[in-house]
């Protein structure tokens, strides 16, 4: 924080509240922004303040309900042609008018690629501190935010705090925190704010948006089949996808055999990685890392696989075989198909 200093005296004590950025695409909400606001009203009770959410974008008034549906009390709404898709500038001169308007302590937005993005440009402009990628959050006596996050190579968690300034910032990875649960019965104000650019000011114009094809998107998925050095080879890993795909899910690894280079690090699951939070998830041939277990271990449901009976994955599974995996999951997979075949039979009558 050295060399950063606000413009005039500046009363800290006049800013109350946890905001929220509720990120976006094609009005439909980053899985994060609702996790986020979770956490939010986790640390809005400790300090007794309202959950704020800012929603930017381009007919996204649904969401401003949403929000209050899942925890904000008031909601901050942006809407504007110009701002359909993401660009940095404008995206953070409303933010910054936002925060300076409403002044919250607080300030979270998820560690995806627009969060990141934003969460930085609008810290220099403030100017205050930021936390990035953090896994843990939490408020002391003092109101101060504390954003934990991995340090020294992974093997510990540092805590950082931001003394001298507000808004208190921080970008958490998706998957950390629990979402509440969906409640159409909550009320919240909503509030309308203009953009603060015309059209002629925004530097850059936006051609064609491309979904970047054959990436995998491991923080949004309900299904999750994960293998590890166990599989012997890279080859295997063609026996997991088509579990995955039966499944309707997509395929993660542990760090070992992305190091390996069996399959591509976008796959990782773990603290170097992504940390994931699904339905169900397959831990086939993975011995259970701590690196591995904390980004899998809030899943709702563990199916571990392991030859090794001793094998520290089965101390959080809910589900564990002790065996050969290249028999079991292809009995599963067969299973599974049986299964799909019989429901199939029942809705022809």
């Amino acid at each position: 924080m050295i060399g950063l200093q606000p413009e005039g005296d500046i009363d800290w004590s006049s800013y109350r509240g946890v905001m929220v950025f509720v990120e976006q695409r094609n009005g439909q909400a980053k899985p994060v922004s609702w996790q986020l606001i979770g956490e939010a009203t986790r640390l809005a009770a400790k300090l007794n303040v309202k959950v704020m959410a800012l929603v930017i974008g381009w007919q996204v008034s649904e969401l401003a309900e949403e929000s209050i549906y899942h925890g904000a009390d008031e909601v901050y709404v942006c809407d504007s042609k110009e701002l359909e898709h993401y660009r940095t500038r404008p995206y953070s001169r409303v933010c910054l008018h936002v925060i300076r308007k409403y002044k919250p302590e607080i300030v979270l937005m998820g560690a995806t690629n627009t969060g990141r993005d934003l969460a930085g440009a609008i810290a220099t402009h403030l100017p205050t501190g930021l936390t990035a990628d953090s896994t843990q959050l939490d408020v002391d006596e003092e109101r101060l935010l504390l954003a934990s996050r991995p340090a020294f190579s992974e093997k510990m968690l540092a805590t950082i705090l931001c003394k001298q300034f507000k808004p208190q910032m921080a970008t958490a990875r998706a998957g950390v925190f629990e979402q509440l649960p969906r409640d159409t019965t909550r009320t919240g104000e909503v509030i309308q704010v203009p953009p603060q650019m015309d059209p002629g000011e925004i530097a850059t114009e936006m051609i064609e948006f491309l979904e970047t094809k054959g990436s995998v998107n491991l923080a949004e998925a309900e299904v999750i089949v994960a293998g590890g050095r166990g599989l012997g080879g890279p080859a295997a890993f063609e026996m997991l996808k088509e579990l995955a795909d039966e499944l309707g899910g997509v395929v993660g690894a542990s760090r070992a055999v992305v190091d390996l280079g069996w399959i591509g690090h976008d796959h990782q699951v773990g603290q170097t990685g992504v940390t994931v939070r699904p339905k169900l998830y397959f831990a086939i041939g993975i011995s259970g890392a701590v690196q591995h277990v904390v980004g899998m271990q809030n899943s709702s449901y563990i199916v571990a696989i392991n030859k090794d009976a001793n094998a520290p994955i089965f101390k959080i599974a809910n589900y564990a075989i002790v065996g050969d995996l290249f028999q079991i999951i292809p009995a599963i997979i067969q299973a599974v198909r049986t299964r799909k075949l019989e429901r199939l039979q029942l809705l022809k009558y």
